[in-house]
């Protein structure tokens, strides 16, 4: 199994900027992608970025956050980042990590794709 743990979140104004952390344990050799998605109250899971874990490459976000989210790894830590900038109070959720490998059913954007979650870490942006 793969133990995720997320760290970073807190409460900014809005243009500001959070940097997320999600540190990867276990058997993570087995899983070659990482994603980030957001939850706010009342609202379904939301796809956020992902990357894959081995070399970084197949960069995607989601339409909300593209060109203000930015995703990056240290592989040699196994930890993956989630660098958030120009921050709007639509932005405020809890945020989550998750481990996951290709299966040829779902999309990376997909949140079947992942088979381990972190617990999560709130972020809030006031107006």
């Amino acid at each position: 199994q793969v133990q995720m743990v997320e760290s970073g979140g807190g409460l900014v104004q809005a243009g500001g900027s959070l940097r997320l952390s999600c540190a990867a344990s276990g058997d993570t050799q087995r899983y070659n992608t990482m994603g980030w998605f957001r939850q706010a109250p009342g609202k379904d899971r939301e796809f956020v970025a992902t990357m894959r874990w081995n070399n970084g490459a197949v960069v995607l976000y989601g339409d909300s956050v593209k060109g203000r989210f930015s995703i990056s790894r240290d592989n040699g830590k196994n930890t993956v980042f989630l660098q958030m900038n120009s921050l709007k109070p639509e932005d405020t959720a809890t945020y989550y990590c998750a481990a996951g490998q290709y299966s040829g059913v779902y999309r990376v954007s997909a949140k079947e794709y992942y088979a381990y979650w972190g617990q999560g870490t709130q972020v809030t942006v006031s107006s």
